[in-house]
């Protein structure tokens, strides 16, 4: 067993890569439903940093105890230098036997036959206990190629202490409106007297928030056969009401938007006291909790119209590949990782809230503070079916959505013609994948 940093590949980008070097990668294992008794080695990669390498080493070693003759070597990276790494490795037929991935590369490699369809081991892979909205979210053409490490959802982050601050009341928000959303951040901004704006996170800077906004008008961003399925109504009705957020003075400048962007999640608005509210996953609380020091809470999402709008997002997933000699194996420490209460003592919401419900329970006594709100949190709030994962050629879509709304934000183009040309650009880039 030996866990290594590995530094960034001098390589092209990582969609270049992800999407050029797997093809023709996959393997030939097939069903599988018991361990064999011989002196076997594995490897698993993922990305992180050395914390994360501490953890996963100690789960390593509590594995290794167990199956005295399964070694298993691994090997981390930052997260371009991995994403570069493993399309090398996999067009070289040496895939890691474990993989961690992520949603925005998932179709990629499964569309390739780089990955293993893990219900051929479910004698020695239980999914049982992760809901079905969960596990949809590692399924490609029906098959279960990813099983999701932990599970995130939409919510909007309110600073308690600016809300008592200005005198303002936390609203209702299992039914609160993007309506009274607006009226709630142009009183935080007025009772202030400018010192602070209402809200920040303005949609159209992350892809999870145009899902939520196409999915309340009932419609998605892509379809089942992966094909972009947006409505342009949905991108000009979230682009418009950005502006009126904006023009209203509840909400951040445009300019203020970028710069929110550049500083990451410890240095935007939020948590830097300049906005009372903004949308997050409900993991990220912890985070800005850190940052912020305040008292935060987490509300569900404001919505219009009957559809149930949030979703499971996972955190990331675990997957086998099908180059693995050795797939029963690196299926047995897929379900040591999910499923065992001794690896979840050690991971504990280090990837994530756990997808497994029963690791939850089990977990849930001993969590506190952020973890424990945000694992409230997921198992309170309302979830729709998972969206469709994001089809190959697709994983450039947040750098995409930004751009065309710095446009729209900065008044250099109509939502109406940006929301035309990013649906036209974004299906051109899927096509030119296939």
């Amino acid at each position: 067993m030996n866990v290594r940093p590995v530094g960034r590949l001098a390589l092209a980008s990582v969609a270049a890569l992800s999407l050029t070097l797997t093809a023709c990668a996959g393997g030939s294992a097939g069903p599988v439903d018991k361990l064999g008794d011989k002196p076997v080695t594995i490897s698993v990669d993922w990305w992180g940093d050395a914390n994360r390498a501490k953890t996963t080493n100690e789960v390593i070693k509590a594995f290794e105890k167990k199956h005295p003759n399964i070694t298993v070597k691994g090997q981390y990276k930052d997260w371009t230098g991995y994403w570069d790494a493993l399309a090398t490795a996999t067009a070289a037929k040496d895939s890691p036997d474990v993989i961690q991935m992520d949603e925005l590369y998932l179709a990629s490699y499964a569309n390739r036959g780089a990955l293993y369809d893990v219900s051929q081991a479910n004698k020695l892979l239980d999914t049982s206990q992760f809901a079905k909205e969960a596990l949809a979210t590692g399924q490609v053409d029906g098959k279960q190629y990813a099983l999701p490490i932990g599970v995130t959802a939409l919510a909007i982050v309110v600073n308690t202490d600016l809300f008592k601050k200005y005198g303002v009341p936390l609203p209702d928000d299992k039914t609160w409106t993007w309506d009274d959303y607006t009226k709630i951040a142009k009183e935080l901004t007025d009772k202030s007297g400018g010192k602070i704006h209402g809200a920040s996170g303005t949609p159209g800077f992350d892809a999870g928030t145009l899902k939520y906004w196409a999915r309340q008008e009932g419609g998605s961003v892509f379809d089942k056969d992966g094909k972009v399925s947006l409505q342009p109504k949905a991108l000009v009705d979230m682009w418009n009401f950005a502006m009126n957020l904006i023009s209203s003075g509840g909400g951040i400048s445009a300019s203020t938007m970028v710069e929110d962007q550049t500083a990451g999640i410890a240095g935007a608005s939020l948590a830097t006291h300049r906005s009372a509210m903004a949308p997050a996953y409900n993991t990220q609380i912890t985070a800005l909790q850190q940052a912020s020091g305040a008292h935060l809470k987490l509300l569900r999402m404001p919505h219009v119209g009957t559809a149930e709008a949030n979703f499971f997002k996972p955190s990331m997933y675990w997957s086998v590949s099908s180059q693995s000699k050795h797939p029963a194996e690196a299926a047995a420490f897929v379900d040591f990782l999910l499923n065992s209460d001794a690896a979840a003592d050690i991971l504990r919401t280090e990837r994530g809230i756990p997808a497994n419900k029963d690791v939850l329970k089990h977990l849930s006594p001993s969590l506190s503070g952020t973890d424990k709100a945000a694992a409230d949190y997921s198992n309170t709030v309302p979830v729709g079916d998972a969206p469709v994962v994001t089809p190959n050629g697709a994983s450039g879509i947040e750098a995409m959505l930004q751009r065309y709304s710095q446009q729209v934000y900065f008044k250099k183009t109509s939502p109406e013609s940006a929301a035309k040309a990013f649906i036209r650009e974004l299906q051109g880039e899927i096509d030119a994948a296939k």
